[in-house]
């Protein structure tokens, strides 16, 4: 007698819809945006912080440029990432076209 497997297999599929790839980038450039203010605003507070412990005047702009430095990192490593992106999909693609 014949095993029938009784989970069918799934079939791959070639990736994510369209329209949730649109959705995908979407969501990676309001992070873009949103990470330089949040950097820069937690390297401010933590700053302020440091100035009402050690009673020092000098923390909050060292927090305030420390805060910009991490966001601008971020933000150029978040942006050359998503410029890369469609160069890797393209990549793959012609992977996939060239082995079937």
């Amino acid at each position: 007698m014949p095993y029938n497997n009784p989970i069918p297999e799934r079939k791959k599929s070639g990736g994510l819809p369209e329209a949730l790839k649109t959705y995908v980038q979407v969501e990676k450039i309001a992070q873009i945006a949103f990470v330089l203010p949040s950097a820069v605003l937690i390297g401010w507070l933590g700053g302020v912080w440091l100035d009402a412990k050690l009673h020092q005047s000098w923390m909050t702009m060292t927090g305030f440029i420390l805060g910009c430095i991490a966001g601008f990192t971020t933000t150029i490593r978040m942006a050359m990432d998503l410029v890369a992106e469609p160069k890797k999909h393209a990549q793959k693609d012609e992977e996939k076209n060239g082995k079937q």
